[in-house]
């Protein structure tokens, strides 16, 4: 087995903050993409790289196959594009079909064929990383190591990554394989707390129906396993979504979130990211937007640091409760 390494070893330093590709391509339907459609993946791309987000996050079931679409278009276009960016695609999700229900498929024919559907419609030769979107309880890890190191090997895929996975699932996998895993993307958010209650409520009541399996951040950081975020944002509930229907808990923090924003001068998305920059785990937060506006003031939390206190503030205002 080889030692993991954190992603900061494979792409550059500045690369802080990931682009989240899950809204591009229209509705989730069977409808073709437009060139309102194709526009928008071109401007993406030239906003991200102009504020110095370089890595897409991409999923082959994401509206249906049509984000990796409309971004492809933008690489078929002008080709010389690809080499300026790092794409990231995940697999291993199946919608209901003729064949049976929604589930999950790590199965190396689907995985081989997942990667071949990706990398055509984003019309490139590679992916960056692959990632493992949810565990599949059918998983034959051998079968499955092999196909991913084939994939490697055959200069299709660079690196491997998991997501929404337990510490102990991704070390079973790592055993099998003969190159590192270096990312898993969990929902870690201001707005989904069970990664920190975890560990601050350890011995105390009000960890009982805590749903996160202790050890996964420590574990991903001893192993230099890149954690990256999704949800990062909370759907814009902190900052500027109506929360007049929304428990007393997520007002209270959109209003400090809305405090602290104009204390540090910056955008109430910024704050909100900047309170996951400022753990030590070093997460990479994925962005959800696609609008330029909203782009180029998230990137603004790079710019800051909260300090301890207004990091605790925000933590313990929307986990509604006092620490243990």
């Amino acid at each position: 087995m080889m030692t993991t390494h954190a992603l900061q070893h494979y792409l550059p330093d500045s690369c802080r903050l990931v682009s989240g590709c899950m809204h591009l391509g229209g509705e989730w339907d069977n409808s073709a993409i437009t060139q309102q459609h194709i526009s928008q993946a071109s401007e993406l791309i030239d906003v991200c790289t102009e504020v110095g987000v370089k890595i897409f996050d991409h999923a082959d079931i994401y509206t249906l196959g049509k984000a990796e679409q409309v971004f492809g278009e933008v690489f078929k276009r002008h080709p010389s594009r690809r080499q300026e960016l790092y794409l990231q695609s995940k697999c291993g999700i199946r919608f209901d079909d003729d064949s049976g229900p929604k589930r999950y498929d790590f199965s190396a024919q689907w995985v081989e064929q997942s990667v071949e559907g990706s990398l055509q419609r984003l019309h490139t030769d590679y992916l960056d990383i692959l990632i493992l979107h949810r565990p599949d309880p059918l998983t034959d890890r051998d079968e499955l190591a092999r196909a991913l190191q084939d994939l490697v090997k055959h200069g299709k895929v660079r690196h491997i990554g998991v997501s929404n996975m337990h510490w102990h699932q991704i070390s079973y996998l790592q055993e099998a394989l003969d190159l590192p895993i270096i990312v898993n993307q969990l929902e870690l958010s201001l707005g989904h707390l069970d990664w920190l209650d975890e560990g601050v409520t350890a011995g105390n009541r009000q960890g009982v129906d805590i749903n996160f399996t202790a050890g996964t951040l420590e574990y991903c950081q001893s192993h230099g396993i890149q954690l990256q975020s999704w949800g990062s944002l909370c759907q814009g509930k902190f900052s500027g979504k109506d929360t007049s229907n929304e428990p007393e808990t997520v007002k209270q923090t959109a209003k400090l979130v809305s405090h602290l924003a104009d204390e540090y001068k910056v955008s109430a998305d910024a704050i909100v990211l900047s309170w996951l920059l400022r753990h030590p785990a070093n997460i990479q937060p994925v962005l959800g937007s696609t609008r330029p506006d909203r782009i180029k003031a998230c990137v603004k939390a790079l710019d800051i640091t909260l300090s301890r206190e207004h990091w605790y503030q925000l933590y313990v205002t929307a986990r509604g409760a006092r620490l243990p």
